[in-house]
């Protein structure tokens, strides 16, 4: 079968990392440790599902994996070589008996690889339903990795054919086509925030970022009944008006500090230097974005008490000035991925939930996929996820069916 390979390489990563600070919407091609490269398939375990994916978004941890700008704190969270891709949706070509799944079955696979798929006694997140902070990521019957796409000998949905444990699968409804199944991913990475800090309706929310966890935040609150005041920050013109159309209050592209100030109530206190600090603000600010100018932002938008989330995936960042922190006992969190959560007074399962509202029909999904390419033309599809300026790009998926 084809599958895209990424390999273990860290000179061609550190030169990625470098040309991508200069050029940080270009894909070199010729530098990523990437190969699409004929390999055999064979399922992790005789207890997995084959599936034949059909279509596999790329995420935002392709990107920065190609762009050199993970952690490298994380690097024994995941083992390569691995085929690439986690955001699948496919069909079952064969099933263990008894597994609850059968040929022609359509899923969406949920990609982390926590104790029960790894065959380990379930450490205590595990046992509590939170298996995205697993502590057996590095243990257990297959290589260190938290999800399939990043850990060697798993798969990943890049490829003809793949794997994936029961337990990970998601039926995906008949009214549910490919390319509004493809967004569950994503949708669910950005369910879990908001089912963990759902705001009152007499707050005011930051969303900062407006690529696509920032439009799935932004349309989750109101499908969820949140009558919030939201404030949106974009950066191209593109994003703003996806931003208006998922209910935004009020979208704002890449504001000054004192215009977004202005925009959630706070104002201005000038500094010498630094920018100047803000008095009041939101409750909530939602950082898509995760860079140190959002943080900062983040931290000096929020009035006393209030809320940061951490969505978007960091690594090292920059000077950042944490008086805030302290000054207005502020809480600083992250969110990682997607296990439980609480929605309307129930406990769900984020994956299932995530399915469940694309499959309701009312959620406005429209333009949020905005590109599909084959999987030989894997390249052009990298270049138009990393330049969304030009492309405007936001769902960029890799189309593998016949």
């Amino acid at each position: 079968m084809k599958a895209l390979v990424y390999y273990r390489s860290v000179g061609r990563y550190l030169l990625a990392k470098g040309l991508n600070r200069f050029w940080p919407r270009t894909f070199f091609a010729g530098v990523a440790p990437l190969r699409l490269q004929e390999m055999e398939f064979s399922p992790p375990g005789p207890a997995w599902v084959v599936l034949r994916p059909r279509l596999c978004g790329i995420c935002g941890s392709d990107l920065r994996l190609l762009k050199g700008a993970e952690s490298f704190l994380l690097e024994p969270y995941a083992s390569m070589p691995a085929v690439l891709g986690h955001e699948v949706v496919g069909e079952v070509v064969e099933a263990p008996s008894g597994s609850g799944w059968r040929a022609g079955d359509r899923v969406v696979v949920e990609p982390v690889l926590p104790c029960a798929v790894r065959g380990a006694p379930p450490c205590r997140y595990c046992a509590a339903g939170a298996y995205n902070l697993c502590e057996n990521f590095l243990e257990g019957d297959l290589a260190p990795g938290v999800s399939l796409g990043f850990t060697r000998g798993v798969g990943g949905g890049m490829a003809g054919m793949m794997a994936a444990h029961p337990s990970r699968l998601v039926r995906v409804p008949d009214n549910v086509p490919d390319e509004v199944a493809v967004l569950t991913d994503s949708l669910a990475s950005a369910l879990q925030p908001v089912l963990d800090n759902f705001p009152a309706d007499r707050h005011t929310v930051v969303i900062y970022g407006a690529g696509i966890i920032g439009q799935h935040l932004l349309r989750l609150l109101r499908a969820l009944g949140s009558a919030a005041r939201v404030v949106m920050v974009a950066r191209y013109r593109f994003q703003e008006e996806l931003a208006i159309e998922g209910g935004a209050d009020a979208v704002m592209l890449s504001p000054s500090r004192t215009l977004l100030g202005e925009a959630v109530g706070a104002r201005l206190a000038p500094t010498t230097l630094k920018g100047g600090n803000l008095e009041g603000g939101a409750d909530l600010f939602f950082d898509c974005v995760a860079s140190t100018s959002s943080l900062q932002e983040g931290l000096l938008t929020l009035r006393g008490r209030g809320t940061y989330v951490m969505v978007g995936t960091a690594g090292a960042l920059g000077p950042v000035d944490f008086s805030s922190l302290w000054f207005r006992e502020l809480k600083l969190t992250g969110s990682a991925m997607y296990a439980h959560g609480v929605c309307q007074g129930r406990t769900v399962r984020t994956y299932e939930k995530a399915v469940e509202l694309l499959a309701q029909g009312d959620y406005p999904s429209q333009g949020l996929v905005s590109h599909l390419f084959r999987l030989a033309d894997y390249r052009r599809a990298f270049k138009v996820a990393f330049d969304k300026r030009r492309h405007q790009s936001l769902k960029v998926a890799l189309d593998l069916r016949d």
